[in-house]
Order: C-alpha cells, then sequence, then structure tokens
C-alpha cells in the first residue's frame, strides 16, 4: 500500500455543533501536530493514546479555533495506522480551513471510504466487515441495523473462516501424504474426505440459503403493484410509503409509467413498483405502460395483485389472473376498497393465491395484516445475526454458490470412485471461491468499485 498519510472531513458536510477531521498515516501525529497546539505544556506527539485533549487550532501561524483532538497510534486504531481525529467547531467555513490546515502540513486528501480501506489492507477488517459498514450507515430501519452489526462484527467472515478452514486442513493433509508417501503422515481415507467435505457442503448450503433473508433485509425484495386500472394500486403505494408520492384521482388509467420506491415494511425493504393499469387499451402511451407493466410483473420476487372489492370482478381480472398463473415468486391478493363494500369474488379467477388480504388503502383498514403476511414471507422468525452469518449481498452470494458448486463436484467425485487428489482438485477451486466472500483472493477492481460506493471521510 502507498505510504500516504491521508485526511478527509468525517462529518456530515454543513452546518454543525461540531466537525471532526480525520487524519491517518505514518506522519499522522506529526501533521496534527502542526496544526492542533495542546492546551497544556506537554507536545502533542506526546500525547497519551485514546485520551482527548483541549487545545488551539492553527490555519497557518494564525489560531483559527479551538477544540479537541486524540490520537490513536497504531496498531490499536481503525485503520490499523496512526490516526487523529479534530473536533472543531462545525461552521462549514472554519471546518474547511481547519482540512486545509493538514493539507498544507502534509497530508493528502481521502478518497471516498479510503480510511476503511486501509483499514481492509492493513487486517483490520475483512471485505464483508467494510460492506456491513456501508450498510449500517446507509440503515433505514433497526433489522438492517442488526444484520450490518453483525456482519461489521465479523459474523459472515467467522463463518467463512470456519468452512475455509476445514477444507484446506482436509485437501493440505491428503496433498502431503501424496507428496511424502514415506514419511509418517496421515491420510485421509475417501470416506473420512467424504464426510468433511459433507459437513463443508452443508455450511455452504446454509449460508447459500441466508441470502434470501439478507436480500429482503439489505437489498430489498423487487416487488410489483399491478392490477387493471382504477383498484387502487396508487393509493396502495401511498399507504405503505406513508405518503403521497403517487398522483391518485377517480380517473381511470393516471398511472401511465413504472413508478419505483424503497419502502421499509416491517423487517423487510421492498423496492416497490407502482404499474400502469394492465388492460387492453388503444392508446399508444398507455400501451407502453402496459408492457412496462408486464416487464415488472415478470422481474418480480413478489407481486401484490389488486383488485377493487367493491364491483364485481371484470373481464380485465381475468385477464390479469392469466398472467399471474404459473408465476415464479409469491403472488398475494390485495382486495382494496374494503370501506365501500366487498363485491369481488378472488376465488373464481381460479389462482392460488400465495395469501390474500382485504384493505382499504384509504383508510388504512387491513394495511397491517398486510405488512406482517410481507414479513411473514421472507422472514419467517427472529434471527440471531450474530451466530447464523448472513449473506448480504450479491457478490458475497457468487462467492458462496461457486464454492458450493465446487465442493459438489469434488464430492461426486469421490462418490464415482475417484482418488482423493482429484477431488482435491475441486476442493482448492471451493477454497479459492470460499476466499472471496472475506477478500482474500479478490480482484483490485472489486475492492475498488467496493469502496468507492463510502462517503469521503469514513
Amino acid at each position: 500500500m502507498e505510504n500516504k498519510t491521508i485526511a478527509a472531513i468525517s462529518t456530515p458536510y454543513g452546518r454543525g455543533g461540531i466537525a471532526v477531521i480525520r487524519i491517518s498515516g505514518d506522519n499522522a501525529v506529526e501533521i496534527a501536530g502542526n496544526v492542533f497546539v495542546p492546551g497544556s505544556k506537554t507536545p502533542f506527539s506526546e500525547t497519551e493514546s485514546n485520551r482527548t485533549v483541549w487545545g488551539r487550532i492553527y490555519y497557518k501561524e494564525e489560531q483559527i479555533d479551538d477544540g479537541m483532538a486524540v490520537i490513536f497510534r497504531a496498531p490499536h486504531s481503525y485503520t490499523g495506522e496512526d490516526t487523529v481525529e479534530i473536533s472543531c467547531h462545525g461552521g462549514i467555513f472554519i471546518t474547511q480551513k481547519v482540512l486545509e490546515s493538514t493539507f498544507l502540513a502534509g497530508a493528502v486528501p481521502a478518497g471516498p471510504g479510503e480510511f476503511t480501506k486501509h483499514a481492509f489492507l492493513n487486517g483490520k477488517l475483512g471485505l464483508s466487515q467494510a460492506e456491513a459498514i456501508i450498510d449500517l450507515i446507509d440503515a433505514r430501519n433497526m433489522e438492517k441495523v442488526r444484520l450490518a452489526g453483525a456482519g461489521a462484527r465479523g459474523a459472515l467472515k467467522r463463518a467463512a473462516e470456519e468452512i475455509y478452514v476445514l477444507l484446506r486442513d482436509a485437501v493440505s493433509t491428503t496433498y502431503a501424504y501424496i507428496d511424502y508417501p514415506d514419511e509418517d503422515l496421515t491420510d485421509l481415507t475417501p470416506e473420512e474426505l467424504l464426510e468433511k467435505i459433507g459437513d463443508a457442503k452443508r455450511r455452504l448450503q446454509k449460508l447459500e440459503r441466508s441470502y434470501s433473508v439478507g436480500r429482503a433485509v439489505n437489498e430489498g425484495i423487487r416487488c410489483a403493484i399491478v392490477g387493471k386500472p382504477n383498484t387502487g394500486k396508487s393509493s396502495l403505494l401511498n399507504a405503505l410509503m406513508g405518503e403521497d408520492r403517487a398522483i391518485v384521482t377517480d380517473i381511470a388509467g393516471t398511472t401511465r409509467d413504472v413508478l419505483e420506491e424503497t419502502v421499509s415494511i416491517g423487517r423487510v425493504m421492498l423496492r416497490l413498483s407502482d404499474t400502469a393499469g394492465i388492460h387492453d387499451t388503444e392508446d399508444v402511451v398507455e400501451k407502453l405502460g402496459v408492457e412496462r407493466s408486464l416487464r415488472a410483473l415478470s422481474d418480480a420476487e413478489l407481486i401484490m395483485a389488486v383488485f377493487d372489492g367493491s364491483v364485481p370482478l371484470g373481464e380485465e381480472d381475468f385477464a390479469l389472473a392469466e398472467h399471474l398463473r404459473g408465476a415464479g415468486c409469491p403472488v398475494l391478493a390485495v382486495v382494496n376498497k374494503s370501506d365501500v363494500s366487498r363485491a369481488a369474488e378472488i376465488s373464481s379467477l381460479g389462482i392460488d393465491f400465495t395469501a390474500e388480504c382485504t384493505v382499504s388503502a384509504r383508510t388504512g383498514e387491513g394495511m397491517d395484516a398486510l405488512r406482517e403476511k410481507i414479513e411473514e414471507l421472507f422472514l419467517g422468525g427472529e434471527i440471531d445475526y450474530n451466530t447464523e452469518g448472513i449473506v448480504s449481498n450479491a457478490r458475497q452470494y457468487a462467492a458462496v454458490c461457486a464454492a458450493l458448486e465446487h465442493i459438489s463436484r469434488a464430492e461426486e467425485a469421490l462418490s464415482a470412485g475417484y482418488t482423493q487428489d482429484i477431488a482435491g482438485m475441486d476442493i482448492e477451486l471451493a477454497l479459492s471461491a470460499l476466499a472471496e466472500v472475506d477478500g482474500r483472493s479478490v480482484t483490485g477492481d472489486v475492492v475498488e468499485t467496493i469502496f468507492h460506493n463510502f462517503c469521503v471521510g469514513k
């Protein structure tokens, strides 16, 4: 890693009570000492680690503020390097001047996520932990806080490490015996190696399954709200959002395009698509809207099929049912307008819906039951994120799936009677894939992409 000392504002940009300027690198203490002078007679370089001290802050040779500073000496810091945090008053201009003063003293501007990148490169945290930190910053509900917090504390890292060590030890023992047959080394029999592979496979399958939970909490489930015009789809979206995001009128066909929003439904994140009403039309614009609605329906991981419960089902409802038939995801029948009357009989559609919920998007009646049903579909019960190890994004999931595929091939080779060294080749490939979960063998481009998503100062 390039030997440089970086600095950035680590608090949100704007006016506030205080702002924090973070400096990290081999020369962090020296640079900070040119900016911050303790109120005591003790030179800043001799300040005790992890102790906050008051002092004066200088720009060139002029005092511009007073504040607090603390030194975190390597390796006992977030980045694993000498790190200093200077707290000054939180005005935009004064904060920029303090940061500029660190640059004049020898620091260079930190890039997005560069402090966390240094922590990763210095072995202070794994890649899955770094990803969890940005998820924690972006969290919009307590469930994501729990998931991201466990990831930042290393729950997934530990789960992947246990499988990695199990496979590594098994394959190394096998290869050692093959390479040095005259030495007193214990070889694993095919049955013993198969048992260890089976154990690793079961653990990998558990991680693979965990992505359904991780995706629901962290990335959000793609959910299409579909139905014929004027069933209350936009009203339902507004009720789920808790605000008026979609235009609602008594005129059928108000929504002409797909409106996308992300909303927290209890412990689950939904990426909602409020679609144009699906119906036959000669209007060119409406046709485009219907086509996009059908695409959103085919891409969905959850479908809310909205029906106007106040009137009997019509031809367009039955036409929608044909589009829903054989859907590869859960389909909730949402019977809207319960505050008016109930005239629609959903059972006559001949669709085996995952569940049926009767609601009034206008008054809120039945909305809590709908939210509970959605949560139940994707998060069946309480989850101990600290012990489970949950795969929370597509990158991690791809690495786990690749490891599982190779370990399955190794299992098949042994079961078919091939020797341990043949199975060992696939075990090595599984190890390589598994190492990507936490960044031990991930490419530089992947690392750069992940840290580029961080804000500057973290």
